[in-house]
């Protein structure tokens, strides 16, 4: 599969989950995606389940990638492309760069969604520019030490789970 040329079959199923999410079964927003792998497989969809699991980090994208990487047994997806249906949150793309996605394409906009469907990713977006202490969830470094001294125990470690 050539990562550069989209292919419109991706697309259409991310677009038709968001269908799914948003309209049918009512259980987020209108978003939906696919992980594709080098062979032009799909091994994970994902629908929006914010709503109808009460789970905050249930995005498509995000279920996407946990079901291709249950499947192939390892958290990175290396080669692998996401297709979704609206450009990906904060928290979405953060992770597809967890999971090694090698490219995302997208189908509405922050923007869009925002007009739309009055979602905040565009403003998420910006929150996160501000500097950590000025933002609306303002956050601060507190007992670093303390938990330094695990770390250091972790990095020492010959066998440690480290991908």
């Amino acid at each position: 599969m050539a990562v550069s040329h989209p292919q419109p079959q991706y697309m259409e199923r991310a677009i038709a989950l968001s269908r799914v999410a948003g309209i049918e079964k009512r259980s987020g927003g209108c978003f939906g995606a696919v992980v594709v792998n080098a062979e032009g497989k799909i091994i994970g969809e994902g629908v929006n389940n914010v709503v109808g699991n009460s789970d905050p980090t249930g995005h498509g994208e995000v279920l996407a990638i946990r079901d291709a990487a249950q499947k192939i047994g390892h958290p990175h997806l290396t080669g692998c492309v996401v297709y979704t249906s609206s450009e990906p949150c904060p928290m979405c793309m953060a992770a597809c760069y967890w999971a090694r996605i090698e490219k995302v394409f997208y189908a509405t906009t922050i923007h869009d969604v925002k007009e739309h469907g009055r979602f905040e990713d565009e403003d998420f977006y910006a929150e996160f520019l501000k500097p950590a202490a000025e933002r609306h969830i303002p956050s601060a470094e507190y007992m670093r030490e303390e938990a330094l001294k695990v770390w250091i125990e972790f990095g020492k470690m010959a066998d440690k789970c480290h991908y």
